[in-house]
């Protein structure tokens, strides 16, 4: 059986009358979010590009957290998690927010490792 969709986005805050309402809503949203990514790539804060959080810069995580953003938003609304049950809600957010947590772990040691390599010098093995 086929039922209504939920015609209210941020948890019931805004509500709308149709599900066209209900797209563009969701389309300003996730457009204000990129144009907030693409001003600060543009713009570059001295604040945020030379400040550090976690081995890297702080303009980097919020990259990061606002990419996620979009992609939960993304998923929540338009795959409908919203209206299914929290245990396939929780696997299918979840695993990925964890898979994405080691990818950084990984590539924050590894970017670490080639710094040290690059700033160091080389080192020539002696045969």
């Amino acid at each position: 059986m086929a039922h209504e969709h939920k015609l209210e986005i941020f948890r019931g805050l805004l509500k709308f009358k149709s599900n066209t309402q209900k797209i563009w809503g969701v389309l300003i949203f996730l457009t204000l979010v990129t144009i907030v990514e693409v001003a600060l790539g543009i713009l570059k804060p001295a604040a945020l590009t030379h400040s550090h959080f976690l081995g890297m810069k702080v303009l980097n995580w919020i990259f990061i957290i606002l990419t996620l953003v979009k992609a939960y938003y993304i998923a929540w609304d338009f795959m409908h998690l919203r209206d299914e049950k929290s245990s396939l809600r929780r696997a299918i957010v979840w695993t990925p927010i964890f898979l994405v947590a080691y990818l950084i772990f990984i590539l924050l040691f590894e970017a670490d490792y080639i710094y040290h390599v690059y700033s160091d010098g080389f080192v020539k093995w002696n045969f």
